[in-house]
């Protein structure tokens, strides 16, 4: 009895285990960008959520990016939804598989919720422009997070 029951645990383990490494290969495979012809533009995020911050808390953060075109990406222009909100772009052009970064820093110094846009223009094949977010909330001085 003892061995049906280890060689039960034994199937079941063997079967967990090959679904497991099925599940990662899947996963893998979706990780992957599709290259474009033309110059391209994937974002790790295109979402910085900056959470419950401080006033006047340090608010620059980047949004990763990745040309997974065949052509060199350039970025034309990256504009802040408002004065608040200050992108700052790569200049040179980026390079087919390389990675860029954009900066964006908020004005903390503005207490309360938030949710602002980045907009991003460039030669992308099939889309010039791009529209990435910050969202979060700045504590009042005497607020506790």
């Amino acid at each position: 009895m003892k061995k049906i029951v280890t060689l039960a645990m034994l199937v079941v383990l063997g079967v967990t285990a090959s679904n497991a490494q099925e599940t990662s290969k899947v996963t893998k495979k979706k990780a992957t960008t599709t290259k474009v012809s033309g110059a391209g533009m994937v974002f790790v995020n295109e979402v910085i959520d900056y959470g419950t911050i401080a006033h006047n808390a340090d608010g620059k953060r980047e949004f990763v990016f990745t040309n997974n075109g065949t052509k060199p990406l350039i970025i034309t222009n990256a504009q802040g939804s408002c004065g608040c909100t200050v992108p700052t772009s790569p200049k040179e052009p980026i390079a087919p598989g390389a990675k860029g970064v954009i900066g964006v820093k908020y004005a903390t110094d503005r207490v309360g919720a938030f949710t602002k846009t980045v907009t991003i223009t460039s030669n992308a094949e099939g889309q010039p422009t791009k529209v990435l977010t910050i969202k979060g909330t700045v504590l009042a001085d005497n607020a506790k997070s």
